[in-house]
């Protein structure tokens, strides 16, 4: 990975944040997915289009896997493969103009080599790779907090938490305590900045894949809960957590 490339990333995550801003002074577009709180806007695919149009410029006949599908279905991750979720949070993005990010993530081989979670209405950029080390905006992230489940919060998935998927209600009562951010991005930001312990939730490949390179980084675990390898090109129950955190999760996980 080139720090050209670096660069390019950061100035492409910036104009579409522009965009955003921009589109968000006029009436959205919002079509519903597999539920009502499942949705996507004009600006998603907007969004995407502007990723998918600069990375084939510059990049060109490399592989693009996209929430909103506006490439080619990417059939294998051989090779680079580009992972982007426009807006993640777009029903935040939608109620609350707020909490929502831009995702962005480069693999080759199947391998995590970039990670870029941009939370937009706050201007942070979470950024970096296993080379290059994790940054928030320019400041380098050296360490990750190290704590017990029980001291400190951790981040789930509400639809998880209310059927009790794979123990997470079981699981949240033994925390400190618990939030539900409705967000991957900003989530897995909290985990690595150390502002929160562990993160469960069911997410698809584009929701995880930036934080996965970010977290594993730094040492954080990131897995999935019912014990299969991450798969890119499936939808996962995923876990990340710091060690201890990790391990006191793993004992309380049920199928």
């Amino acid at each position: 990975m080139s720090l050209e490339m670096v660069e390019d990333i950061k100035e492409w995550i910036y104009e579409a944040s522009a965009l955003i801003k921009e589109r968000l002074s006029s009436p959205l577009i919002v079509e519903q997915k597999t539920s009502a709180a499942d949705v996507v806007t004009n600006v998603d695919k907007e969004v995407e289009a502007f990723f998918v149009q600069k990375i084939q410029q510059s990049y060109p006949n490399e592989k693009i896997l996209g929430e909103e599908g506006i490439s080619e279905p990417v059939e294998d991750f051989s090779g680079r493969v580009w992972v982007i979720d426009p807006i993640d949070g777009t029903l935040n993005f939608v109620k609350q103009q707020d909490h929502f990010c831009i995702m962005l993530a480069v693999y080759e081989n199947g391998v995590g080599r970039l990670g870029f979670i941009y939370e937009v209405m706050r201007d942070e950029l979470l950024w970096g790779g296993d080379s290059i080390g994790v940054y928030i905006n320019e400041r380098k992230i050296t360490t990750v907090k190290k704590q017990s489940l029980a001291d400190g919060i951790i981040n789930v998935n509400t639809n998880m938490f209310v059927a009790n998927s794979f123990g997470t209600k079981d699981i949240a009562e033994k925390a400190l305590a618990v939030r539900m951010t409705g967000c991957a991005g900003i989530a897995f930001k909290e985990v690595i900045l150390g502002k929160e312990n562990g993160y469960l939730s069911c997410l698809q490949p584009w929701d995880y894949a930036p934080g996965k390179i970010l977290a594993e980084s730094l040492g954080l675990i990131v897995e999935s809960l019912d014990g299969k390898a991450l798969d890119l090109k499936a939808q996962s129950p995923v876990l990340v957590a710091g060690v201890e955190t990790y391990e006191d999760i793993k004992n309380l996980v049920h199928h």
